[in-house]
């Protein structure tokens, strides 16, 4: 049983489709390849860490681009040998003259329930507003995600530079309809700014899913309010080490939140640009964390709870997780994937 809860759509992208996506539309290749200028080699900042996601924003202007790279990003979910994955993506950054945002988000709603029918795994799509976006743009998009509740879409979430771009009240109203809507809520915080920002998108959202929040591990006060609140932190452990939110893999503060009694869900957030799969992460909590059977059964316990699926998804998955190992890719699909995938590099961050 493998819940990937935090995965983002442009960070997910083959190399070998932005290649073929890039050659159609007469974009000329990055100089190393699209490959290297999707990894992040080493290390940096969060600022480094997005300018290699958005390398592929100039192959995501069609429909039928944003509706294949959603469908394989299902597919490459369910080869990894995951049992559901929740994608998120930003649909303002692919408006285009010719491209509404109407047109971006049917795209990829469609593409994402395609890629569910075709492997038989449940998906959902989160849909992002960003933060270095006017309001008018992020309301818009709010707008649009509410309008296809039901679908696909399944949660709002808040991304983006939160170090250049800290202020979070003006989202407020956005989320409030995203609420009055029947949709999740999820908020990246935590993860350039302090601390402090995961309580506040708590107090001024009503969110309990929080992107990353690494930095709540900084103050012990605030993690005592978030056991208290119930507040699920998805950590992503490779893409934390990329962009500076955890020094090394043995410092990550997945284990004081494991410790202080936080939730916790696990994510692969850019699995091109980490070159880390959900598998691979899972992998690391393994062998280089050395976390319990116990702390793997909470994750998953966790996973199912917070999912934005429907109560049938969550009754399957509760089902299927009683009968299958807690945090545990399939591993026939997972085996395949490992023998096949040729894009992949599997990375242990343990200096």
């Amino acid at each position: 049983m493998l819940l990937n809860l935090h995965s983002h759509l442009e960070g997910s992208v083959r190399p070998s489709t932005a290649g073929q996506l890039a050659e159609t539309l007469g974009i000329p290749p990055p100089p190393q390849g699209w490959k290297t200028a999707m990894t992040m080699a080493s290390p940096a900042n969060l600022t480094v860490f997005l300018q290699h996601v958005s390398s592929v924003y100039p192959l995501l202007g069609t429909r039928d681009a944003l509706r294949r790279v959603a469908r394989e990003a299902v597919e490459d979910a369910h080869a990894d040998g995951q049992d559901y994955v929740e994608i998120r993506f930003g649909p303002g950054t692919h408006v285009r003259p010719d491209l509404t945002l109407s047109h971006v988000l049917n795209a990829v709603d469609e593409g994402i329930r395609e890629g569910a029918a075709h492997t038989g795994m449940p998906a959902g799509l989160i849909v992002c507003m960003l933060r270095h976006h006017s309001p008018d743009i992020n309301a818009a998009v709010a707008q649009a995600a509410c309008s296809l509740a039901g679908s696909a879409v399944v949660a709002l979430d808040l991304a983006g530079d939160e170090r250049l771009f800290p202020d979070l009240e003006p989202f407020a109203p956005m989320f409030a309809a995203a609420n009055a809507a029947g949709l999740g809520i999820t908020v990246h915080a935590g993860e350039a700014a302090p601390g402090r920002a995961v309580q506040d998108a708590v107090q001024l959202f009503g969110t309990r899913r929080i992107g990353h929040g690494s930095r709540l591990a900084d103050d012990p006060a605030l993690l005592t309010w978030a056991r208290q609140e119930q507040v699920c932190i998805e950590v992503c452990l490779s893409s934390n080490i990329l962009t500076g939110a955890a020094n090394s893999l043995r410092d990550h503060p997945i284990t004081a939140f494991l410790n202080s009694g936080c939730r916790v869900v696990l994510g692969d957030d850019d699995p091109i640009t980490t070159g880390m799969r959900a598998s691979d992460e899972l992998g690391l909590l393994r062998s280089q964390l050395n976390l319990t059977a116990a702390h793997l059964q909470q994750i998953s316990d966790t996973s199912i709870d917070v999912a934005f699926c429907t109560p049938q998804t969550k009754a399957e998955l509760r089902e299927r997780l009683n009968t299958s190992p807690a945090c545990s890719p399939n591993v026939v699909r997972h085996a395949a994937w490992k023998r096949e995938s040729a894009c992949r590099t599997t990375r242990y961050w343990t200096s």
